[in-house]
């Protein structure tokens, strides 16, 4: 029988019900013949996951781009006029760049199927009424399913039955805390968080063991539904691709403008029309900078080992200077802010008050009382604290050679560490009987033997647990429990819940030899105290949230947990919020109203998958650079649609790595911080050298066009233009690409988002500096030179490339002079006008590269005319900059 509701309500029905609604049983579950059948009705229980990145998906996106069909386009021209070497030089430059792209991309991708966490491979089932062990893939609606402690829960599940069972729903709900687990149905409109007799597809079992009845398989699952809400989304294009995109259109446009005018000027003055083609093909090729491709592609190739130092595996090669340009970033709390792992953070007595150091499950902090270590022998009352936390308790705490971990539920592992903490070890003692934590109950009791008493442990809400205690433990035994001291008590309870404090009341009694049914065994207890638990935020985050302040970086909190728990550590890392959004309040509101609170300090509660999808999506339209990050698949609609999507490498659901080009290998906000200041400095770096090529060109431009409207020959031949833009300024280029982070880059706010990659300043000082560069140019063929075609044309070229090698010097920064910036701060471009000079010395003296590039032989007072006009070009920048420099506001300079 096939499922008669949607999944929505198998929460809402009796257990019994739903067996009889999928015609299984517990005992026997169902037959092989019929998991057969429904498996060819509902097909696998595997998610249909969004596309997966074939190589052939990473090389195709590195020919998509407008500069690359520009090259293609040149070459195309250069075979129809024959001049082959030429094409086959840019089509060279092209598979390069590609093959670099590809080389980077795919390993990147090959790393993150490292890091991809699949989902559980096989189960425990009951078929024909025996228990098997089968693949997960093969379960159907129907299937009864058996947990245990640290199974990844296979399919959407409505349980059967469960002793004391809690489940880690974090990767789906956010929620930080196990979520208690119980077979009673629940209303049909109670939220997913509190759905208790649900056990989700991808979740963990984190205390106890249970059965559970497959209601929900594949994309039929809650898993499911939000893997198919990312699905459809397409895919984001960074800010860098769209504005390269945009000055590759406008690049090409003016090539073919400044051609066919320059030709058709030419002809209607009377020159040579096979002349004037090739002339018009000469400053195609001088307008359309070749090697800007491939050195876009080396700098972010480039960046992105700089990134993985920075435990920032990217994707996409330009998915880090998307990260330099965000100016707000969604943050999941759990794991991201905090660490991750429940500690005791503070314990209460009657008679005292400890702080326990350390975070995490590494016992190796220790518990002081007034700043003093804690001596326990001195300490009765915490000593019988952390023995029945100890005793009343499933977890473990094991180590290996990569740290501390915890088997079970992380409030138990925390009390755990806490009693290791003060050298506590686990008494002998022999387990009678235990009365489960469950949230009708609240509470968890074990009664043990020890040293011939029989005593209950209990631990539970304070609440309920300080209801049934009637007395208290003090340093000198114990005493009754007063109105006055219950007043003490519950003022301590206030107190540590309103510090952001998960609260457990712990006591015990010692029974005689009678038998008490539960209601008498967790009567007249002894109250030992109060133990303040929290999931503590990272160390280095406080002083990355205040980098991100100085950034000008707004940080917006969007978790599923609670809100008191969400606020107080928001308080802790230093973000200030004025308001408290749970998700239910988002359900009330339309989007002008979310609009206003998302213009004030708010931290985001209880939020389901598409509450962030839509935040994300207002804050875009705000006209913001987002960034999100999360870690399970409750994210990964919003980490698609943000600019920045960020999954955790540790932490993260395969979703949720799927849908990110940016994948954190520590899971640290600290982490994001760091990629922020790598990403403006690539974004400034590129700024620079596509400014340099830029006015390169520009400089070849107006020397060719100045020449021909001079009634002049071809002063630059389509070969020696290509051998400038691609081999001469191709290495100055990326050497730029390396230069520095300026050292307040991180104290200047986010760029504009539509900020131009060249603005009209820009463009301004591209064609100053190709005026100057083509002056030069001209002087050196029409003054300097004899009336010897082939010397004119050698002295020009190398001419414009030593002006080119002086100019390189004024990019290094935008608006700071040298003696700021410092002449070797970045040897690489040393390195590079060095080789490049070298090599335009080959060009000139090396027969073979003569032929080649048409060149001869120049004198010694042929350089000396060069160098005289090459060094102004500097000077010239330097001044300038020196005057700017006197009005720069500080960490606004590039």
């Amino acid at each position: 029988m096939d499922p008669a509701l949607p999944p929505t309500a198998w929460h809402a029905v009796e257990a019994d019900t739903a067996l009889v609604e999928l015609g299984s049983d517990p005992k026997r579950g169902l037959a092989s013949l019929e998991v057969e059948r429904r498996l060819a009705v509902h097909g696998p229980n595997a998610l249909t996951a969004t596309h997966r990145t074939t190589p052939w998906d990473v090389l195709w996106r590195q020919f998509v781009d407008p500069l690359v069909f520009l090259l293609a386009v040149a070459a195309g021209i250069s075979f129809l006029v024959g001049h082959a070497g030429d094409a086959y030089t840019i089509l060279a430059i092209v598979v390069l760049n590609a093959l670099l792209g590809f080389s980077q991309e795919w390993k990147a991708e090959r790393a993150l199927d490292a890091l991809r966490q699949m989902l559980a491979p096989r189960c425990r089932v009951i078929r024909d009424g025996l228990p098997r062990e089968v693949e997960a893939a093969t379960l159907v609606p129907g299937d009864v399913v058996r947990l245990e402690l640290g199974d990844r829960i296979p399919a959407d599940l409505r349980l059967l039955d469960g002793s004391d069972f809690g489940v880690d729903e974090s990767p789906l709900t956010g929620e930080s805390e196990a979520v208690d687990k119980a077979s009673p149905p629940v209303a049909e409109t109670t939220e997913m968080h509190a759905r208790t007799p649900m056990a989700w597809m991808g979740t963990t079992v984190v205390r106890g063991r249970g059965q559970g009845l497959v209601v929900g398989t594949g994309m039929h699952t809650a898993f499911g539904s939000v893997a198919e809400m990312a699905q459809a989304l397409g895919p984001e294009t960074t800010p860098l691709q769209r504005k390269l995109a945009r000055l590759g259109r406008r690049i090409g446009l003016y090539a073919i403008v400044v051609s066919v005018l320059v030709a058709v000027a030419g002809i209607a003055m009377g020159r040579d029309l096979i002349e004037m083609f090739f002339t018009g093909v000469s400053l195609a090729v001088a307008v359309v900078p070749e090697g800007l491709p491939a050195v876009v592609t080396v700098t972010l190739a480039l960046g992105v080992r700089t990134m993985v130092r920075r435990r920032v595996l990217l994707r996409r090669l330009a998915a880090a200077e998307t990260l330099g340009a965000t100016t707000v970033i969604c943050t999941d709390k759990t794991g991201t802010l905090t660490r991750g792992e429940m500690t005791v953070q503070r314990i209460w007595t009657l008679e005292a008050h400890f702080e326990a150091t350390g975070t995490g499950y590494d016992p190796s902090g220790h518990l002081e009382h007034e700043g003093a270590r804690v001596d326990l022998s001195r300490q009765p009352a915490l000593g019988d604290l952390l023995e029945s936390a100890l005793l009343c308790n499933h977890a473990r705490i094991e180590h290996d050679e990569t740290g501390w971990h915890l088997r079970g539920e992380p409030t138990e592992g925390a009390l755990v560490v806490a009693a290791m903490k003060a050298w506590l070890d686990c008494p002998a003692h022999h387990a009678e009987g235990e009365l489960p934590f469950d949230s009708m109950r609240k509470r968890m009791t074990l009664v043990e033997h020890h040293d011939g008493r029989r005593i209950a442990h209990v631990k539970g809400a304070p609440e309920v647990v300080l209801a049934r205690c009637t007395r208290v433990r003090t340093a000198t035994g114990t005493h009754d429990l007063d109105d006055a001291t219950r007043g003490q008590v519950e003022a301590a309870y206030r107190e540590l819940a309103g510090s952001g404090l998960r609260v457990l009341a712990i006591a015990r009694r010692e029974l005689g030899d009678e038998v008490l049914d539960e209601e008498h065994i967790e009567c007249d207890l002894t109250l030992l105290g109060l133990a303040g638990l929290i999931d503590p935020p990272r160390r280095e985050v406080p002083a990355a949230v205040d980098a991100a302040r100085a950034a000008g970086i707004d940080v917006v909190v969007i978790t599923g947990d609670a809100p008191e728990t969400a606020q107080a550590v928001c308080r802790q890392v230093g973000l200030e919020t004025e308001r408290v959004v749970t998700g239910p309040d988002l359900e009330t509101m339309d989007d002008a109203a979310l609009r206003d609170v998302l213009a004030h300090p708010v931290v985001f509660a209880r939020t389901t998958p598409r509450h962030k999808l839509r935040i994300v999506t207002l804050l875009q339209e705000r006209g913001e650079i987002v960034g999100m990050t999360g870690d399970g698949v409750n994210d990964a609609p919003a980490l698609k649609k943000a600019d920045v999507g960020i999954a955790m490498g540790i932490r993260g659901t395969d979703a949720s790595t799927g849908a990110a080009d940016r994948v954190l290998t520590d899971d640290n906000f600290a982490t994001i911080i760091g990629g922020v200041e790598e990403g403006r400095r690539q974004y400034d770096n590129i700024r620079k050298f596509v400014r340099y090529l830029l006015s390169s060109n520009t400089g070849e431009v107006i020397a060719i066009l100045a020449s021909i409207l001079l009634g002049g020959p071809l002063i630059l031949l389509p070969v020696q233009i290509l051998w400038t833009n691609l081999v001469t300024d191709g290495l100055s280029a990326v050497a730029l690409g390396l230069e520095p982070a300026h050292r307040r880059i991180m104290q200047r706010p986010p760029r504009p988002p539509h900020e131009a990659l060249v603005d009209r300043r820009g463009w301004a000082a591209i064609l100053a500096v190709g005026t100057y560069v083509g002056a030069a140019t001209l002087v050196l063929f029409y003054v300097v030179a004899g009336a010897e075609a082939d010397h004119a044309r050698t002295l020009a070229f190398t001419g414009l490339v030593v002006v080119e090698k002086c100019n390189v010097f004024n990019f290094r920064s935008l608006t700071q002079p040298m003696r700021v910036v410092g002449f070797f701060s970045n040897p690489f471009l040393l390195l590079a006008v060095g080789l490049s000079l070298g090599m335009q010395l080959l060009a000139v003296y090396a027969p073979p590269l003569q032929s080649l590039l048409h060149t001869v032989p120049l004198s010694a007072q042929d350089w000396l005319a060069i160098l005289a006009l090459a060094l102004p070009v500097f000077l010239l920048g330097e001044w300038i900059k020196r005057r700017r420099a006197r009005y720069q506001t500080p960490g606004s300079s590039l």
